[in-house]
């Protein structure tokens, strides 16, 4: 099983300089009810990129947890699951899920965790109505935060999230902080009065937070009116606001420039981004733009992708200067680009340095197989558009990930991959027709077992396997290899079983025992 990433099961720390939003903590502090239980089951904040969702929630548990200090039957137990596109396999996301509510002192969620993992899969309301009744047995509350989960593009997950919503005990409580409204029974929760919300209506700045914001927080001297103006144009954006205290800093025209302001958060961000980036050095600017393609930064990664060595110096560097970037952890090890920052770096990346981008996802998928993570190391192989190495990392991560279900996800991948690239590699064909075995995909697993047998056909020798003449044919897995014969019986007996062929079941079957008794001679 693929080791968890323990960065996205952190609470992101917040900063003391930055404007506590009290209005909106005392809203969100509305529906939950510690001593009697929870009073609502989701808390909801959806708004578009820049409007200080996860910030917002951050505070709202630090004040928890300070409000609670003295007094510990107050305090819920705080779990935290930073999501992105990776967590769109249900198995990935479940796994995580659980995890997050097991960093508690008590375990949490083992029995659900164990079911997860057996090698039979299960259903997943099965799985959650384990977990249901072990939050249930526990002894204290429950506050998750599911941050970013805009990045879900599963209605299996949305489906299982509504089972455990409308089941949820009343000793715990769910918070989502998305770009977009899931596809969750809001109406239904709303009309119960289950459902707290915060817009981006109530998000943006007040007048009175973005005086705080800029003056204090961003260390600028405006005027009443130049802090209005300024408010009205970013109508309270977050992000606009931040962009352009940046861009005002140092300079001795501020009220000309906040009254050039003007047009949509678009076109004001695009023009912001040109005056700060541009404001920097040559060496951060190529820093930036090198780094741009990553969704997580550590000093190591970046320097593999810049040639430097001094990428963690510079990265707390732009954190210090309100850069856009945001720590991941505690230690500062783990950090990320602001979202709409990234997506301009990303932007000029491609227009400024467009032979440059293969290069760097072949760095990044270079150091993450190095680090034992073949999600991202296959990830950005297929960004670089390195079909081969991205085929053969997927060939070697298919036992792991079989046996812990993460199947979806790398079906997922080898779809992507040409058809050429796949056909010549019999391991990577066999594992890719068990994957649509696993996911039901009868007709599409059936192509992929002839593939795999006209290569066995191929091949010369008897007893065991032998290199094939033709020289198209690719494995990287040699144990997987040696094993075909077995492996593609034993997949073929699955197949028949699942069309309902009896006779074709036993025979396959047979072929199986036969085949490991002279796998063992």
């Amino acid at each position: 099983m693929e080791q968890l990433l323990a960065t996205k099961l952190f609470i992101p720390p917040t900063r003391p300089e930055l404007v506590l939003r009290q209005r909106l903590i005392e809203q969100l502090n509305a529906g939950l009810y510690l001593n009697q239980g929870f009073g609502r089951k989701l808390t909801l904040i959806s708004a578009p990129a820049g409007y200080g969702k996860t910030t917002l929630v951050s505070e709202w548990v630090d004040q928890m947890r300070l409000d609670g200090a003295n007094d510990k039957q107050d305090l819920p137990r705080i779990a935290w699951f930073s999501l992105d596109e990776g967590d769109s396999d249900p198995a990935r996301f479940l796994t995580y899920f659980i995890a997050a509510l097991n960093q508690g002192e008590a375990p949490l969620g083992e029995d659900a965790l164990g079911m997860l993992q057996s090698p039979q899969p299960l259903r997943t309301e099965a799985i959650l109505t384990s977990l249901i009744n072990e939050i249930v047995a526990a002894s204290d509350s429950i506050l998750l935060v599911l941050d970013d989960y805009h990045s879900i593009d599963s209605s299996q997950i949305d489906e299982a999230l509504t089972f455990l919503l409308e089941r949820l005990p009343p000793s715990m409580h769910l918070a989502l902080a998305t770009r977009q409204d899931p596809l969750l029974p809001l109406s239904r929760l709303r009309a119960r009065g289950q459902l707290i919300e915060l817009r981006a209506a109530d998000l943006r700045f007040t007048p009175f937070e973005a005086a705080e914001f800029l003056n204090q927080t961003m260390g600028l001297n405006l005027s009443t009116e130049d802090i209005a103006a300024l408010e009205t144009r970013t109508e309270g954006w977050i992000a606009g606001l931040q962009l352009a205290a940046i861009s005002l800093q140092g300079r001795t025209d501020t009220s000309k420039l906040i009254q050039s302001f003007t047009g949509s958060h678009r076109l004001v961000l695009d023009y912001l981004i040109e005056d700060v980036l541009y404001q920097q050095s040559q060496k951060v600017q190529n820093f930036l733009l090198q780094t741009a393609i990553l969704d997580r930064l550590s000093g190591s990664l970046c320097d593999a992708l810049t040639g430097q060595n001094n990428s963690q110096a510079i990265l707390e560097t732009l954190e210090r200067a309100n850069l856009f970037v945001v720590p991941l952890d505690n230690e500062r090890r783990w950090y990320r680009y602001h979202h709409l920052f990234a997506d301009v770096l990303k932007a000029r990346l491609r227009a400024q340095q467009p032979n440059q981008v293969p290069s760097l996802h072949q760095r990044a998928s270079e150091w993450y197989e190095q680090k034992d993570q073949p999600s991202d190391a296959i990830r950005h192989a297929l960004a670089a558009q390195d079909f081969e190495r991205a085929a053969s990392l997927a060939e070697l991560a298919w036992p792991a990930w079989r046996e812990s279900f993460y199947a979806l996800t790398w079906l997922g991948w080898v779809k992507s991959l040409p058809e050429e690239v796949v056909r010549a590699r019999p391991v990577l064909n066999l594992a890719y027709a068990m994957a649509f075995l696993n996911a039901g995909k009868l007709e599409e697993a059936e192509i992929k077992l002839k593939d795999v047998e006209r290569w066995q056909e191929a091949i010369v020798g008897s007893g065991e396997y032998k290199r094939a003449p033709s020289t198209e044919m690719v494995v990287v897995d040699k144990e997987q290899f040696r094993s075909l014969p077995i492996s593609l019986a034993m997949a073929r007996a699955y197949h028949a079983q699942a069309i309902g062929d009896i006779h074709g079941t036993v025979t396959w079957a047979g072929q199986l025992g036969e085949r490991r008794f002279r796998s063992c001679l």
